[in-house]
């Protein structure tokens, strides 16, 4: 997104929906399972130690908000991810969370550098 980009204020809302569906952790261990491909709810729930009931109360709303796409097979329902920026976006955010990490281990390692301990 360049600075000179304008977003519409019709935009916002949507936009806010969106980050909305990633600000929380649950939902965001479901979206890390789904990164590695389609799951059903039982693996989903295996791969984020969450409940049942709780997984699926996510799904749905993650699936209402666009971000997943669903199928049912038989008694079973699979879920993939549906929106490709999920998991650039994704990615992104720990890229700089890994960025600032560094930055301060190379600000405190500087610290102790300074540091000696006189007897």
């Amino acid at each position: 997104m360049s600075a000179s980009l304008t977003i519409p204020d019709e935009f916002l809302d949507l936009m806010a929906e969106k980050f909305r569906m990633l600000g929380d952790t649950t939902r965001l261990a479901i979206l890390r399972s789904l990164m590695a491909g389609e799951r059903n709810v039982t693996q989903v729930v295996a791969e984020t130690g969450r409940g049942q009931a709780n997984v699926s109360k996510h799904l749905k709303l993650l699936a209402e908000a666009g971000l997943l796409t669903r199928r049912k097979e038989g008694l079973q329902v699979f879920y993939q991810l549906s929106d490709p920026v999920v998991e650039r976006l994704c990615r992104l955010v720990c890229e700089t969370i890994v960025e600032s990490a560094a930055s301060e281990v190379k600000r405190n390692q500087s610290l102790l550098v300074g540091w000696s301990r006189k007897p």
